[in-house]
């Protein structure tokens, strides 16, 4: 018989909500099931004690990073790495996977990056929500993660993130807006402070996630976040993570002292209980769907769409078969950390080290050679010779004489790392030099770029012909590129951040940070929003992505009905090459009363078009595409006025634009 709340003591009700050593909640001696948690949003991360005492990290899928995912545009990409998350927690007894991280990126050095979605919070939402509903349909909870403005790990226990309320609503309240339409079972709070509050104090927030949003889960503090258990509970954090016997003693003092009263405890207790009853519901009647060799081919499925083809001048990609191709640079036979982050999202993977040269010329059948030009391991001291290769000089050799030259760079454990954010924007000082020196001798050079965040590419992005935007792109990544790269897969993977030229050209570079306080000056306009009012700044812009193919749009049009539109227009495949198309869709109001950013996504589809045929594509829009939060009347607004709807393959590349008219409420086409 399932226990509840009034068959606990009021003891044992704050000994459940204060959770039992890392990983686990509470089972009141027995009384109530364990939850076990587990990292996290890229592989399953699960610890154990080896023979030794020690504790090792468990081998588990590594799939690409949240910024890697997002790059796919592929809401269904998102579910399915979702439900292969699931099997993994399966075979490693956890009932609750901590993901997905679903913050805004708003400061490009951020450390953590790597494992957030966008820049874009309808893009970050969509894909939080596809992703939960993954996880969950498999009977597998998700912990949408953190809430919220956690956007450095600069001095991140202490440091205020100071955000006005409309930019709070409009941008960093959103993509967890959208994650709980899926119901998540669970929520974790920030480290850092709002507006002056510790996230896991944060009741005006938690208050506007359950009576607003919807969240009926249990909110977790992130791990140590905590100061003082009886102040989290009253503001709603319902289990501090991990257990802290300091604060369960204050905690009981400060409940005989009067400072905390049964309900308050009650109502985070009740929550917990519920979840150990819903998380055993949930599972009942399923179990592992898809074997690991199956999870691998989704991993390297996504991978291939994840990869963003930045430039691609002459038609140099794809690489001929039979072509001469020299490969350079370590990160093509990268070892786990070159090509992901490290911290709570560390994955112990399961495949042995890949080999792009072997790929290449298995796949093309001609000459391929191999040179390391650079050691990753001292790319941290890379302002000095040190960090090449004892041979740069046969990598230059090999390139000259190759049809096509392909060098490896990026960043990787070291530089994106959960507790510290990246210095710089730029790659280490030896792979940019690498970069020039194999373009000097080769014109036909190919940049494949390894990183989970944004990267200054600004000394060399015009001295080659082509750049990959690989990301972090999980263990079958390099096999992905490889299909990329010799055009077995057309890529379609557009940026879901802005590449600025430069940390100097962002909005957060002038931003002011103390190390208590960081202010969030920009209001709005974060990401493309900045960039919009500031082209120049641009390298290449959020959305942007070539293909194999060629797209040509057409025939707009918008049916409306009250504030609720239909938008449908043509994509045509216009090339011999069967394709994939991201085609988006901005809104940006004409006459506004109350600032806005020059235009916003409001929807975007993903769809296959074979070769010479067209697709009808339909996106739906409700008031909110049209709306901003009013301060003045605490709520969402729209006013009166023209908006324009723009249909674009990037947010710089526009195709189709209408007009429309707002008026007491109704949509009128102009």
């Amino acid at each position: 018989m399932k226990k509840t709340i009034k068959d606990l003591s009021a003891r044992e009700k704050m000994r459940l909500i204060c959770a039992d050593g890392l990983w686990y909640t509470y089972s009141c001696d027995g009384k109530i099931p364990v939850v076990a948690v587990t990292d996290g949003p890229v592989g399953v991360r699960k610890e154990v004690k080896n023979d030794k005492g020690e504790m090792t990290t468990l081998p588990s899928i590594a799939y690409p990073s949240a910024q890697s995912l997002a790059n796919t545009w592929n809401v269904d990409c998102a579910r399915l790495v979702g439900e292969c998350l699931a099997d993994d927690c399966y075979e490693r007894q956890a009932d609750i996977l901590l993901g997905p991280a679903a913050n805004v990126k708003r400061h490009p050095l951020n450390g953590r990056n790597f494992e957030y979605f966008s820049e874009d919070p309808l893009l970050a939402g969509e894909m939080a929500r596809s992703y939960i509903a993954g996880v969950q349909s498999r009977g597998i909870g998700a912990c949408l993660k953190h809430f919220c403005c956690n956007n450095l790990e600069y001095n991140r226990f202490e440091q205020s993130s100071e955000v006005d309320e409309r930019t709070l609503r409009e941008i960093y309240y959103v993509p967890f807006e959208l994650g709980c339409k899926a119901k998540p079972v669970s929520m974790m709070s920030a480290y850092n402070r709002i507006n002056g509050k510790y996230a896991s104090e944060y009741k005006k927030g938690f208050d506007v996630l359950r009576d607003e949003f919807g969240f009926d889960g249990v909110m977790y503090s992130d791990w140590e976040a905590v100061r003082d258990r009886a102040t989290s509970a009253i503001a709603g954090c319902d289990i501090e993570f991990p257990y802290n016997g300091d604060n369960y003693e204050k905690l009981l003092s400060d409940y005989d002292a009067g400072a905390i009263s049964d309900e308050q405890i009650d109502a985070c207790a009740a929550r917990v209980v519920n979840l150990a009853y819903r998380c055993k519901d949930m599972q009942k009647g399923k179990g592992v769907k898809r074997t690991v060799d199956e999870r691998l081919d989704v991993a390297r499925q996504v991978a291939a769409e994840s990869i963003v083809l930045l430039k691609n001048e002459d038609g140099l990609l794809p690489l001929k078969r039979g072509a001469r191709v020299a490969v350079s640079g370590c990160y093509a036979k990268p070892e786990r950390k070159m090509i992901a982050g490290d911290g709570s999202s560390h994955v112990v993977s399961l495949s042995e080290k890949a080999d792009l040269a072997e790929l290449l010329k298995a796949r093309l059948g001609g000459e391929v050679s191999f040179e390391t030009m650079f050691h990753y391991d001292k790319v941290l001291g890379s302002n000095s010779g040190a960090a090449f290769a004892a041979k740069p000089n046969v990598g230059k050799i090999n390139a000259a004489i190759a049809d096509a030259s392909v060098i490896c760079v990026g960043t990787g454990a070291p530089f994106e790392y959960e507790s510290f954010d990246r210095p710089t924007m730029k790659l280490p000082v030896a792979q940019e030099r690498a970069i020039l020196d194999l373009a000097a001798v080769n014109p036909d050079t190919v940049v494949a770029l390894f990183a989970g965040s944004a990267i200054d590419v600004s000394a060399w992005a015009d001295k080659v012909k082509a750049i990959v935007y690989v990301g972090f792109c999980g263990e079958r990544g390099i096999d992905a590129l490889c299909d990329v790269l010799c055009g077995n897969i057309n890529p379609s993977g557009k940026l879901s951040e802005t590449l600025p030229v430069g940390f100097e050209a962002t909005p957060v570079a002038d931003g002011y940070i103390d190390c208590a306080v960081t202010r969030y000056a920009e209001g709005l306009d974060v990401g493309y929003r900045y960039y919009d009012r500031r082209p120049q700044n641009i390298a290449f812009p959020f959305g942007h992505g070539l293909s194999y193919s060629s797209f040509e749009y057409s025939g707009l049009k918008i049916e409306a009905k009250g504030l609720n539109a239909t938008v449908r227009f043509s994509v045509k495949n216009a090339s011999g090459t069967d394709g994939k198309e991201v085609a988006q869709l901005y809104v940006s109001e004409l006459t506004p009363v109350v600032y806005r950013p020059v235009k916003e996504l409001k929807g975007f589809v993903k769809t296959e078009i074979k070769s010479g045929e067209t697709s009808t594509i339909e996106i739906k829009l409700d008031s909110r595409a049209f709306s901003y939060y009013s301060t003045a009347d605490d709520g969402w607004r729209v006013n009166d006025g023209a908006f324009r709807i723009l249909i674009g393959s990037s947010s710089r590349d526009i195709r189709l634009e209408a007009t429309i008219i707002i008026k007491n409420g109704v949509i009128t086409v102009a």
